[in-house]
């Protein structure tokens, strides 16, 4: 939830912070963590950040969703970088 409190602002770096602390303090990560962030990225202009959110989320071995899909081809269209 906190995550997804730095989507409508765009503030992507928080939202990474968030997302480090957490994996630093070993909580375990989810889809839904990942999309928050991913979104908040999105919302930021921040297209590699979400790629490469969404890179780590595969090898961290985590099923992506349609939330988590849609989040980071938003981000990469946005961005014109589509063909990421």
């Amino acid at each position: 939830a906190t995550i997804s409190a730095c989507k409508p602002g765009g503030k992507w770096g928080e939202a990474m912070a968030l997302l480090n602390g957490m994996m630093a303090d070993r909580i375990e990560m989810d889809a839904i963590s990942y999309s928050a962030a991913i979104s908040a990225c999105e919302k930021g202009g921040e297209w590699g950040a979400a790629l490469a959110l969404f890179r780590r989320l595969v090898q961290d071995g985590i099923d992506a969703d349609t939330i988590t899909f849609n989040a980071v081809i938003s981000a990469c269209e946005k961005c014109g970088e589509w063909e990421e």
